[in-house]
């Protein structure tokens, strides 16, 4: 007798929310037939992507066990787990749950169907206590088609008469079938009618249950171990429509898991073979250098090549709902020059050219790259990062040094550079927002990727016989250069008297229009706090971020100035952990989980990155101590979670087992984060080496070595300098064609330059004021001939004895 479909009851379901981000696997097959992501945390699988890594389409799928007497587990909650690649660098897995309760333990072995977008899990059951016979074991599956857990439709059906366990949504389907015959199955309303609610109330599931609409949904369907086998795979398969999704889940299951795994490890293999030996084994046997490949590799695109992830997780989804789109399965610009750094550092500069020809793919019109986008180049968030639109000059040198982009090559390239460098020296030195997306004003970490960056540029441009606009990049680079101090570097703070410290680099520098006599002088305002409590006085924040200053090669590593403020960042932001020393991002962070380990909720307070152990090693290694930096490497990778895989985050405080969070262990936030596992693989090539992998070296020939400073000091309307020092010419930047009226005895003699336009479009000239003597003051305003009109307003600057300005 067929059995009508019954619509489930509980529409729509409860919220819907992601799961967890200590992800202890993440995977894909590398191969363009398989456009699949897979990520694996509690012995589970997580979030599956398809057809993009940028589109989440579960939320979890898992097993549940009954059995006697009421009897009900779940393998994510109740057991213990274990997880191991299939070998070294081949991110397929096998996953053994234990019940804490001993009354089963489940197997799994998991990996992407090379040949078509599959996931397959080969999942063995065995029961501890009693016989298996006793037991039912149901597979629940949450359905969160690309992106969202709400508006999703499931059901029960089949397809060449086998039961299927369907859901769609948003133009994509999922079918799930089993080599065993399914039992008893079900579609149900998250929190009212899913199958977990069902066992684990009634301990049986409702048939009649057979279709969920437009709501937060779910699947159960009961494993037919009874059959007589204790061992059934699982096929997951997606597609555009139902039956699409159904035929390969079937072709897949046909074909089996040996073939399909053996093909997927050949496919690693291969990629592992062409790297440079780095190999390096944890105290868990890990091969901590290939883990760190397998994660880039990982989080490529298949769509768009080239494209990467900044993670496969969502930071606290577990308290995330739909409004949260992006988690970090979005591009971001700093992120993907440091995964390419990462490709270099590992032998695979086919890969970091890739990454660098989809940067010139989504570059905007004005040359400035997005704060963050989808894998297709859609701006995501709308800020704009200095940092970001400097580093991709940066790789394109980085490239070009290392003889992978030959003059022909650059050639494809200089549109693309040009445009960049424009950005920069029009739109710099000030930030809208520094590298950790919240301040705007002048970061050391970003003057020093922004410096660095317009050196690299004038060398590509030298190299294509463009000297004229390489020279100027080079001025502008010595002027901003000879300034770091001036916007960064305070004297005579409280700081300095508590660490007995001359001085030290802030974080920021609120931009010079708060009116203060220095930037430093500002208040910087502390996001991801409280109300009332955000805003600080710049000089009160420090951070590790001026060691880029060193690590872009533009300060010596045993500079006072940046010795005096290791020690300050080290009184104030190390942490002692069990795993060693890791840093905070900054003073009074607000971006982690409250006290209480409640997720970050928009408020918290930051934790630990292992990231910043990593940079803390290249400049040990940079001072000369590779023993210091060794040590270091062995804290980044003591941060490591189950599996090897490196968070963003890691628990500062004693252990809340009922929160998972654990003293040194990663926290809720994203894990894997590729960028760590970048910094991971340069640090080992660097330590291998013996010198700081991806250091420019234009900074410190020129910086350092040659100790070049400005003759200039330049006035713009978004940099209006107040003084100069005697001897320096004033250089003035306008973004049209001007002329400059001014006086420097107050309009008794008057002169009038005209500007001349250069290859960036910058308006400039300069003016002749070098002999004036201290205490003079330059009165200047100007005249558009484009509009035939004045300024109206009088400018002044004054000629100081210093050379603090």
């Amino acid at each position: 007798m067929a059995v009508t479909p019954t619509v489930a009851q509980g529409a729509p379901g409860i919220p819907a929310r992601w799961t967890s981000s200590a992800k202890s696997g993440v995977g894909t097959a590398l191969s363009a037939k398989s456009p699949l992501w897979f990520t694996i945390s509690h012995g589970i699988l997580n979030e599956i992507y398809y057809p993009r890594l940028d589109s989440a389409c579960t939320r979890d799928m898992g097993l549940m066990i009954t059995g006697p007497g009421g009897y009900f587990s779940e393998e994510k909650r109740d057991a213990v787990h274990t997880i191991e690649p299939f070998e070294d660098g081949v991110p397929g897995y096998r996953l053994v749950n234990t019940a804490a309760d001993g009354s089963y333990r489940i197997a799994k072995r998991i990996a992407t169907d090379p040949k078509r977008p599959v996931l397959l899990q080969e999942v063995t059951f065995a029961a501890l206590k009693g016989p298996a016979a006793d037991y039912s074991v149901y597979a629940l599956l949450a359905p969160h088609l690309i992106n969202a857990g709400m508006g999703n439709t499931a059901w029960i059906g089949e397809h060449k008469g086998q039961r299927i366990l369907f859901a769609s949504g948003r133009g994509v389907s999922i079918a799930l079938a089993a080599s065993l015959p399914w039992g008893a199955c079900s579609a149900g309303y998250v929190g009212f009618s899913d199958g977990w609610q069902q066992l684990r109330d009634g301990g049986t599931l409702d048939t009649a249950c057979r279709r969920a609409e437009d709501g937060n949904v779910a699947l159960t369907g009961e494993i037919g171990f009874s059959v007589g086998s204790g061992t059934a795979l699982l096929a997951l398969g997606f597609g555009a429509w139902p039956e699409e999704a159904a035929e390969i889940a079937l072709a897949s299951l046909k074909d089996g898991f040996e073939a399909a795994a053996e093909t997927y490890a050949a496919n690693w293999r291969k990629f592992q073979a062409g790297l440079e030996k780095l190999d390096r084994h944890s105290a868990s046997g890990l091969n901590t250098y290939r883990v760190s490949t397998a994660v880039l590799a990982s989080h490529l695109s298949i769509a768009r090549p080239g494209a990467a992830v900044a993670s496969l997780s969502i930071p606290w989804g577990f308290s995330k709902g739909d409004d949260d789109l992006g988690g970090y399965h979005l591009v971001w610009p700093r992120d993907l020059v440091e995964t390419a750094g990462g490709f270099l550092a590992a032998g695979d500069a086919g890969q970091a050219l890739q990454i660098l020809t989809y940067l010139r793919s989504i570059q905007q019109p004005d040359g400035h790259w997005p704060q963050n986008c989808w894998s297709s180049g859609t701006p995501y968030w709308p800020g704009i990062q200095m940092d970001e639109c400097a580093f991709p000059l940066l790789l394109a040198d980085a490239l070009r040094r290392a003889g992978h982009l030959p003059r022909a090559k650059l050639d494809d390239f200089l549109t693309m550079i040009e445009s960049a460098a424009s950005y920069v020296v029009r739109n710099g030195p000030v930030t809208g927002e520094d590298r950790w997306e919240e301040d705007a004003g002048y970061s050391p970490f970003t003057l020093a990727v922004e410096i660095a960056a317009l050196l690299a540029a004038a060398d590509m441009l030298d190299a294509c016989d463009k000297n004229e606009p390489a020279n100027y990049l080079r001025e502008t680079a010595d002027c901003w250069n000879d300034r770091i101090e001036r916007w960064t570097y305070v004297t005579g703070a409280e700081l300095c008297a508590r660490e007995g410290v001359a001085g030290y680099y802030v974080r920021i520098a609120p931009p010079d229009e708060a009116g203060a006599a220095s930037p430093k002088d500002g208040f910087v305002p502390i996001k991801n706090r409280l109300p009332g409590d955000g805003d600080k006085p710049a000089e009160a924040i420090v951070s590790p971020d001026a060691l880029a200053l060193v690590r872009f090669g533009l300060r010596a590593a045993d500079d006072p100035r940046i010795l005096n403020t290791i020690k300050v960042i080290d009184a104030e932001l190390r942490c002692a952990l069990p795993q060693g020393p890791v840093w905070y991002r900054y003073s009074g962070d607000g971006y982690g989980e409250h006290d209480d380990g409640s997720p970050f909720d928009g408020t918290g307070h930051g934790r630990p990155w292992p990231l910043l152990a990593g940079e803390r090693a290249h400049y040990e290694l940079a001072a000369g101590r590779p023993d210091k930096a060794a040590e270091l490497l062995e804290t980044f990778e003591r941060s490591a979670g189950v599996g090897g895989l490196l968070p963003e985050q890691v628990w500062d405080k004693p252990d809340m087992t009922e929160r998972e969070l654990r003293l040194g262990a990663p926290s809720g936030s994203a894990m894997p984060l590729v960028w760590a596992h970048a910094e991971h693989i340069k640090l080992l090539r660097s330590l291998r080496d013996g010198t700081v992998f991806d250091m420019p070296p234009q900074g410190v020939e020129r910086y350092i070595k040659r100790k070049t400073v400005s003759p200039f000091r330049t006035w713009r309307f978004n940099n209006k300098i107040r003084s100069i020092p005697a001897g320096k010419v004033l250089r003035v930047e306008l973004s049209a064609r001007g002329v400059v009226h001014w006086s420097s005895d107050k309009w008794l003699t008057v002169h009038d330059d005209k500007t001349a336009e250069n290859a960036f479009g910058v308006h400039l000239v300069d003016l002749s004021v070098a002999g004036l003597p201290p205490g003079s003051t330059i009165v200047f305003t100007f005249f558009w001939p484009e509009a035939s009109r004045w300024e109206n307003v009088d400018f002044t600057v004054g000629i100081d004895a210093s050379d603090n300005h």
